[in-house]
């Protein structure tokens, strides 16, 4: 059985001046996995390589994650 490969997210158009509190590192894009009501999803998006720290941008959160929340629950 092969692993699903991650959703394509495009990068914030600031990637490069994100940077992360704890470690005081710049995110970078990388793979991780997105749970919600017992479902995974794997996505790229801007994260920590040092602590693992990921940022969800406003947009992300409020448009297509909130879509999926919505066809989740209506399951």
């Amino acid at each position: 059985m092969t692993s699903p490969s991650a959703a394509p997210v495009p990068p914030p158009p600031n990637l490069g001046e994100l940077v992360c509190a704890a470690c005081d590192r710049p995110l970078e894009m990388g793979r991780v996995v997105a749970s919600y009501l017992g479902q995974s999803f794997p996505v790229e998006l801007p994260r920590c390589p040092s602590c693992g720290f990921v940022y969800v941008s406003e947009e992300l959160a409020l448009g297509k994650m909130l879509k999926v929340e919505q066809a989740l629950e209506d399951k």
